[in-house]
């Protein structure tokens, strides 16, 4: 069964690129350009894998994973959180709010690959 990914980016081009990259490695990408109701999108879609991005309109990412990580259906859900930010202090707040992975932008096609194979390996669609 093909692996699923949400992916909540606001940068068309981004968004595009990864979307790309993914679907031609076998993922169903859908994306997402508003934190708004993100949690929503995701809480029906449950994919294997979220991808989202800290600043977003609507929501920003730490808004949405402070909602899916308090919900226990989506607790254990990977999510690997890009942003342009790529401080220490920005690394800390992701990992306190509890994303599997970081990765700044921008990102080598290899590095998001290997990242979404490696967070992703022996889950079951």
């Amino acid at each position: 069964m093909t692996k699923h990914v949400v992916l909540v980016e606001d940068e068309t081009n981004i968004a595009e690129a990864i979307r790309f990259l993914l679907s031609r490695d076998g993922w169903r990408v859908e994306t997402l350009a508003n934190g708004g109701s993100a949690a929503e999108v995701i809480r029906a879609a449950k994919p294997d894998l979220l991808i989202l991005d800290v600043m977003l309109p609507g929501k920003t990412g730490f808004e949405i994973m402070a909602e899916l990580r308090s919900d226990d259906t989506l607790a254990e859900m990977p999510v690997l959180m890009l942003t342009a930010r790529g401080q220490a202090r920005d690394r800390e707040m992701a990992l306190q709010a509890g994303v599997s992975r970081f990765m700044t932008k921008p990102f080598s096609n290899e590095e998001m690959l290997s990242t979404v194979r490696e967070l992703t390996a022996g889950r079951v669609s």
